[in-house]
């Protein structure tokens, strides 16, 4: 069963791993009565790549969050685009949970440019972090090291 996120959970970032149930309906081979994959949080710097990469087509940001985030098993390009639709629709929204989106995938590519940039801006402005260690926050992490700063309050750990 899939937890509610803690701010630990997002806080410990993109190395943290999630394994996730996957209902046996949504698998290609009707005699498999289930399993699981491990996941890991996209951070800043995936979103961009993915979006750059996708620009294109559309569909193509569902399969490349999928395979970015997938740890086991590990998936080809092409191997999640023959992925069952559902199976991959299911994927991308544990996704977008485990790295602390709370939008779907539509409205990924409209958010993530400005607000995403003013974000790692105000974060290295503040904390003195490089760019370098901004994309490599999720973006769990940078919404609550925003709101800390809203708060006047300071996290403890760099990234």
């Amino acid at each position: 069963m899939n937890h509610v996120l803690t701010a630990a959970d997002l806080l410990a970032g993109a190395h943290q791993t999630h394994r996730i149930d996957v209902p046996a309906d949504l698998l290609p081979d009707a005699d498999d009565p289930g399993g699981s994959v491990v996941l890991r949080p996209l951070t800043v710097r995936d979103v961009q790549r993915i979006t750059t990469a996708a620009r294109e087509q559309k569909v193509l940001t569902s399969v490349l969050m999928t395979q970015q985030a997938l740890v086991e098993p590990a998936l080809t390009v092409e191997q999640v685009s023959a992925l069952p639709a559902g199976l991959v629709r299911f994927l991308v929204g544990e996704v977008n949970r485990i790295s602390g989106l709370a939008m779907g995938e539509d409205d990924l590519e409209a958010t993530i440019r400005a607000p995403l940039a003013r974000a790692c801006f105000t974060l290295s402005r503040e904390f003195g972090w490089t760019p370098e260690q901004c994309a490599g926050l999720t973006l769990g992490q940078v919404l609550l090291y925003l709101e800390m700063l809203g708060r006047g309050e300071t996290p403890e750990g760099l990234p």
